[in-house]
């Protein structure tokens, strides 16, 4: 890639809520975006997957929105965040990567450079929908 390509795309990425009450940003880059087929993102986002891209915590910044956003414990070992006025799902945590946020593609705006590189929980993926990419399609182990 050419040095100038390498000059417009973006270091720092902002995002937000919905209603707008949740805003935040985020330097790039992401560690990982995949798209999530788990049976809990599915019903927590109401559809048949949901893209989640990866970022160091020291990467992430709320800049507006922390009395409007609610954590739901979504298991033993994680949590999910979501703005409790307009009910926009933004943010996952868990345990194992304690230092990572999982922040929803869908939430940011703009051009983010981001791009999805495999399916994760594919074992579990809605039969209703034909995935026909040619990502890696990995089950839940």
């Amino acid at each position: 890639m050419d040095s100038s390509a390498e000059a417009s795309k973006p270091t720092t990425v902002r995002g937000a809520c919905l209603c707008g009450a949740v805003q935040f940003e985020v330097d790039l880059p992401a560690r990982f975006c995949v798209h999530c087929h788990c049976s809990m993102c599915q019903r927590n986002h109401g559809a048949a997957f949901v893209t989640w891209f990866a970022a160091p915590k020291n990467q992430f910044r709320l800049i507006e929105g922390e009395s409007a956003l609610t954590r739901y414990p979504s298991s033993d070992k994680g949590s999910r965040s979501f703005c409790s006025r307009c009910g926009s799902s933004l943010f996952c945590e868990n345990e194992r990567d304690a230092e990572i946020i999982d922040i929803t593609l869908a939430s940011m705006s703009g051009p983010s450079g981001i791009t999805p590189q495999a399916h994760i929980y594919f074992d579990s993926h809605a039969d209703w929908v034909n995935v026909v990419d040619e990502l890696p399609k990995m089950g839940s182990s």
